[in-house]
């Protein structure tokens, strides 16, 4: 007895010493031994409720997180039906009968290692000692505060749902599985961070997801060996095939309907416990310029509006850099007229163009900076007050000209038009870029930094799939969600590079008309 005792609290010393080895120790037929390791393991931290209990011929104890659980389940299906007086049919085995009759919850399972013991308990779960048995039961107990669903703050949309995933995983695969009423979703689940132990789900419709692709997500999610995981933006920085670029090569949304339509196409999800924000792979360039919108509209209004997104970010791209190639290199590419108006107003400018926008552009990020990060009620008026304050003070004083204020707003309004942060700030950046090389070179510069710009996005992957595709390399039968967003009956398959297995996605025949005059339906009954 001695023995054992010696060795739980070696076993007890070796876990504190290093609280990364795993925790498989058995399971203790004493409940009240079990009471004192946990207390012990967990620091007698305070939100640890340990309830022992007694029936008519067995005792035990009920462990459960302060927080985490349900207390009225706990009291109306766990404790009360326990603690029932009547006796117990005569040769049975208590444990078995306990978990048949008297756990009412709904979902139960038997424990047997003490990892099994900490994995529930911090997922909500109740478990139940029983005195004389070297196992427990484990309870579905759950019921912490969440967050309600609300609206996309991100991803705003002026038709289609409105609903927005939460910082619960359940509550973000339930809006996943409402919308995909098909066996063929699977869901997987994972644990990572060895500290955190944070819930992690693979979701994929079976059968269309390409089967190399799901097992490379898998696989390195399992590779994955961190202490922490507090949101999906770690894990996008773990998987992405390249590190060193600025484009995203991953999709992140916090919209249920962007990731069932992703899905359908063929794609994975990663949906992380206490992240709003699912990430789906593998992602493409001209998806990050794809809105909801375009999908709840007619073709031409959403290719018009596409269109648009693109050209604004052109624009936010290379506008800065295009207004110093222009007026620094290039005079003799400008109107006469114009060039006179610019020279007139940069006459008292102390600064060469491109200074002058440097001024700018930083200015304009502080700002922007800053009001995402005050209050929301201040946030909005600093950034539109100091924008307006600041760019007429800096006329005024002479430190920039009208015109560079001009350049600078429209570049930073068509960066907003952009439908992922990402890919948004991605142009930020290298928009410096340009502006440094046009600075030097002109518009052969602002050529050379874009054909490197081109380059590099041809030579990214995403899980595997070209970044570019279907442009680079080109595939003609897949244009029809490009540039020019075709009818929706028209979307007969899914896109190949992406989905290797059922890629047929409409059925024939699905072109709307007028009623077939040759049909009796159509020429009504005549009285």
């Amino acid at each position: 007895m001695k023995t054992k005792r010696k060795k739980r609290q070696d076993d007890n010393i070796r876990q504190k010493l290093d609280p990364n080895l795993p925790k498989d120790l058995p399971i203790l037929r004493s409940s009240q031994d079990n009471i004192v390791r946990l207390k012990e393991e967990l620091g007698k931290s305070s939100d640890v409720v340990i309830r022992e209990f007694k029936g008519s011929n067995y005792q035990g104890a009920l462990v459960f997180i302060d927080g985490l659980v349900d207390n009225k389940v706990i009291m109306d299906f766990l404790l009360e039906p326990l603690i029932d007086t009547k006796p117990l049919p005569e040769r049975v085995d208590i444990f078995q009968y306990l978990k048949e009759h008297a756990v009412a919850a709904g979902s139960i399972s038997t424990i047997e290692n003490w990892n099994q013991i900490y994995d529930n308990l911090f997922s909500g779960n109740t478990v139940i000692f029983i005195d004389g048995y070297n196992k427990a039961i484990s309870a579905e107990t759950k019921g912490w505060e969440k967050r309600s669903i609300s609206n996309p703050t991100t991803q705003l949309s002026i038709r289609g749902p409105q609903d927005a995933f939460t910082e619960t995983l359940r509550t973000n695969t339930a809006l996943i599985r409402r919308r995909i009423k098909s066996p063929n979703l699977w869901i997987e689940t994972m644990k990572i961070g060895k500290v955190s132990q944070t819930d992690t789900a693979i979701l994929y419709i079976k059968g269309i997801a390409n089967e190399k692709i799901v097992e490379e997500v898998r696989k390195r999610l399992n590779r994955i060996n961190i202490d922490e995981l507090l949101e999906s933006g770690y894990i996008e920085q773990l998987i992405e095939d390249q590190s060193w670029t600025t484009f995203p090569t991953t999709y992140h949304t916090e919209r249920p309907d962007v990731v069932v339509s992703q899905l359908v196409e063929g794609r994975v999800a990663i949906v992380v416990d206490g992240s709003p924000f699912v990430i789906t792979a593998p992602a493409i360039f001209i998806q990050f310029f794809q809105a909801p919108d375009d999908y709840y509209s007619r073709f031409d209004i959403s290719t018009g509006i596409r269109l648009l997104r693109i050209i604004a970010f052109l624009i936010a791209l290379i506008g800065p850099s295009t207004y110093i190639a222009a007026t620094t290199f290039h005079q003799e590419m400008i109107p006469t007229t114009l060039v006179i108006a610019i020279a007139a107003q940069r006459e008292n400018v102390p600064f060469p163009a491109f200074v002058e926008a440097l001024i700018m552009e930083v200015t304009f990020e502080i700002l922007r900076e800053a009001g995402l990060r005050l209050p929301r009620t201040v946030g909005q008026a600093v950034s539109i007050v100091g924008a307006l304050v600041i760019g007429q003070a800096a006329v005024q004083a002479g430190i920039v000209s009208p015109i560079m204020v001009i350049v600078v707003s429209i570049t930073a309004i068509a960066n907003f038009s952009t439908p992922v942060f990402a890919m948004a700030i991605a142009a930020r950046l290298l928009r410096f870029v340009l502006m440094g090389l046009a600075t030097i070179l002109g518009f052969y510069g602002m050529m050379l930094g874009l054909m490197f710009m081109s380059i590099h996005l041809c030579s990214i992957r995403s899980f595997g799939v070209p970044y570019m595709m279907p442009l680079a390399p080109f595939n003609i039968r897949n244009q029809q969600d490009v540039f020019v967003r075709f009818p929706i009956w028209q979307f007969t398959n899914r896109p190949p590079f992406i989905s290797k297995g059922n890629i047929a996605r409409i059925g024939q025949n699905q072109k709307p008309g007028p009623p077939d005059p040759h049909d009796d339906r159509s020429k009504g009954e005549k009285s």
